[in-house]
Order: structure tokens, then C-alpha cells, then sequence
């Protein structure tokens, strides 16, 4: 568990040989942006097409919540496994290698049946999961003049992402005539953004990172009031997010929605983050508490899950609308972070720990989810546990919120 909560604290104090080879220039900004739109299809473009997925495959809804819950434990796994990828390849080929792992899972978890679609997914949500603690890193270290700029540009990429697998894949799966070349397809897209990453690092290899010191590494986190409160405000915040990934196209599809408006309306969930995200968080970062604004937003996105738990399919759009605003509030969940430590070093260390055990927490979300539903045959009960879910990220945003430093 130590090796998670230091995992950004590795990656962020590594030689200054790094900094030499990935110098930020146009084309490594490119390549960076292309990266972060590659970080979320491979999740939110399973949602609309997951019915046919099950279909095909005889899978249950035990079967799609495990699927859904294979990204969660990835990204939990990624806070120890990213330093040593990073120590042994150097931070530019630890890049190349994740952005190549989920060109493979796209590939792979098409070819067969539900045994091979989980490990194909595992493939890919692994190379995901390496690449959102490195590409940051890559920003931090290499744009150290534009972090601002190219921290907004990464955010939107990554929502921008998350609108295009949502929304694109029904109409290629229409195109297409089957799931499979429609979810195969977003290889493509990683292709492209592995392609241009080795053209940014060419003529200036990587070489392996090596495991200095690390710095003093300070009292332990793990005995931290404050650090748990801001974990659990993540863990809560990306359990709603994957759990609505997941699951909400299926659900409005079962309310009479189209497979078509249902992708376009999780897009819609995606794209809503991106203008709040670029917004909300310069003006909460000037006061000293976030609480109200973690407050107002949580309270949208309750509002938007008792509407489809409640009445799905009376006013899709706007239980969408009201989910999407809730659910950027994952930008204040980072920006808590660096606002609760007061050095670098800090903010590592609690990033360490709020991504890795934060995500550990949101794999169960899906999971629970597709279970419940398989148990009671309905999906009462699956968001009765998501308000609970919701009303959790409430309460420890609010105290997350507060000016108090670790």
C-alpha cells in the first residue's frame, strides 16, 4: 500500500535526464493531447453496445459489472506499477509502452468470447491506467512554462474523449453491422496517438530512469485524517463516474431510449465536464474553501441520478445534464488535492494515495451495480446504492473542501 500513496512522488522526482529528452516542443504537445483523447474511449464506448455485448456473448449482468469494474482496478494497480515501468524504460518509452497496451486490448478483447473480452479489456485499461499517471508527469516535467495551457488542453482532451466513445460507437456500430468492428475501431485512434508519440521522442531516446533517492518521505499518509477525506471524495466521485459510464446508456435504453440518443446522451454526460472543468476550478482555487462549489455540484448530480431512478425515460436529457454538471466535479477533486498540501512533494504523495486507493473504491461501484440489478431484476435498488454512493462524495467533499492542510 506504501508504494501506491509514493507512486506519483517516484515518477515526479526523477532525474533531470528526462526533463533533457521529452523538452516540450509543438509536436510532444500534440502527441500529449492525442494521448489524453485516447484515455477514456475505451470505457464509455462499451455502455451503448454493452446489450448486444451480453447477447452475443450470454454473458449476465454479473458478467457487464465485472467488465465495467476492470478499468477501476487498473488504474488502482497503476500507482505501483507506473514508477517501475517509468525507472526501467525511462518516462518517454513508459509512455510508448502504455499507449501500445491499449492498442493491443482494443484488438484483443474482440476476438473472442466473454473470458477474452475481459482480458482484452484488462490489456487496455492497463496501458490507460500507466498513461494517466505518466502523461501528467510528461506535462509537469516537459511544459514547465505552459503547465496551465497544456493541463487545460489535457483535461479537454480527456472529456472530449469520453463524448466520442459514447457518442460515435452506435453510429459505427450501425455502419458496421456488429459490436466488435465498432469497438475494434478505437484501435485506430490509439494507433495514430502511439505513432505520433514515437515521432515526438525521436532522435532523442529515453534512457531508464534510475531509482534514486526519493526525497524525505515524511510521516505516512495512511495516518492522515485529512489525506483519507480527500481519498474518499475521489473514491466517491470516480465510483459515480463508472458506474454512469457503464451502466446509463443500458438504463435509458430499458426506459424506450434508442441506442443511438442513449450514446449521444452519454457524450452529452462527457462533453458537460469540459466547460466546467475549465472554469470552475481558477474560481474555487481563489477562496479559501471549495465546499459550496463541491456542494452545488454533488447536489446537481444527486438530483440527476434520483431522476433516473425515479422516471428515466420522462426527461433523459435533462437527468443527463443535471448528471454531466455533477460529475465535473472530478476537477475539483483534483485541485483539492494540490490546495490540501502545501509543497510539491505533498501533493505527489496524496495524489499517490487519493488516484490509487480513490480507484481501488470505484472499481466496487460497477460491479455492486450490475449485481444488484441481477439479483432484484430491476434498478431501484442498483441506484438506491448510487444516491448512497453520491451522498458519500457530498460529505467528504465538503469536509475536502475546507482550508486545512496535511
Amino acid at each position: 500500500m506504501s508504494a501506491i500513496v509514493a507512486s506519483v512522488a517516484d515518477i515526479t522526482v526523477q532525474q533531470p535526464s528526462v526533463r533533457r529528452v521529452l523538452s516540450g516542443g509543438v509536436l510532444l504537445g500534440v502527441a500529449v493531447v492525442l494521448a489524453a483523447v485516447n484515455l477514456r474511449p475505451a470505457v464509455t464506448s462499451v455502455g451503448s453496445v454493452l446489450d448486444e455485448m451480453r447477447e452475443t456473448l450470454g454473458a449476465s449482468s454479473t458478467w457487464a459489472g465485472a467488465l465495467t469494474t476492470v478499468p477501476g482496478l487498473c488504474f488502482a494497480a497503476a500507482g505501483s506499477t507506473a514508477p517501475w515501468v517509468a525507472r526501467r524504460i525511462g518516462l518517454g518509452g513508459a509512455v510508448a509502452t502504455a499507449l501500445a497496451l491499449l492498442t493491443a486490448g482494443l484488438v484483443l478483447r474482440v476476438l473472442d468470447g466473454p473470458l477474452v473480452v475481459l482480458g482484452g479489456t484488462l490489456v487496455a485499461t492497463a496501458g490507460i491506467a500507466l498513461a494517466n499517471v505518466l502523461i501528467p508527469v510528461v506535462v509537469k516535467e516537459s511544459f514547465a512554462a505552459r503547465v496551465g495551457l497544456m493541463t487545460g488542453l489535457y483535461t479537454g482532451a480527456l472529456q472530449a474523449g469520453g463524448a466520442l466513445g459514447s457518442a460515435v460507437t452506435p453510429p459505427l456500430d450501425t455502419a458496421l453491422g456488429d459490436w466488435r468492428p465498432a469497438l475494434a475501431s478505437w484501435a485506430a485512434l490509439s494507433g495514430l496517438a502511439l505513432v505520433v508519440w514515437l515521432a515526438a521522442a525521436r532522435g532523442r531516446p529515453s534512457p531508464p530512469v534510475p531509482q534514486g533517492a526519493h526525497g524525505e518521505a515524511g510521516r505516512s499518509l495512511l495516518r492522515n485524517g485529512l489525506a483519507w477525506i480527500v481519498t474518499l471524495f475521489f473514491g466517491f466521485q470516480a465510483c459515480l463516474a463508472y458506474i454512469v459510464m457503464g451502466w446509463l446508456p443500458q438504463v435509458l435504453m430499458d426506459a424506450g431510449v434508442s441506442r443511438g440518443d442513449a450514446g449521444l446522451l452519454l457524450g452529452l454526460v462527457s462533453v458537460l465536464g469540459l466547460p466546467v472543468s475549465l472554469v470552475v476550478p481558477p474560481l474555487a482555487a481563489r477562496q479559501g474553501s471549495q465546499s459550496w462549489w463541491i456542494l452545488g455540484l454533488g447536489a446537481s448530480g444527486f438530483a440527476g441520478v434520483t431522476g433516473v431512478m425515479v422516471a428515466p425515460g420522462a426527461a433523459p436529457v435533462l437527468w443527463s445534464i443535471l448528471i454531466g454538471i455533477g460529475m465535473s466535479v472530478f476537477s475539483l477533486a483534483l485541485t483539492t488535492i494540490a490546495l490540501r498540501s502545501r509543497t510539491s512533494h505533498d501533493t505527489a504523495r496524496l495524489s499517490g494515495m487519493a488516484q490509487g486507493l480513490g480507484y481501488l473504491l470505484a472499481a466496487a461501484g460497477p460491479f455492486l451495480f450490475g449485481l444488484l440489478h441481477d439479483l432484484t431484476g430491476g434498478w431501484t435498488v442498483p441506484f438506491a446504492m448510487v444516491l448512497t454512493v453520491v451522498a458519500g462524495q457530498l460529505v467528504f467533499g465538503v469536509l475536502a473542501g475546507r482550508p486545512r492542510y496535511l
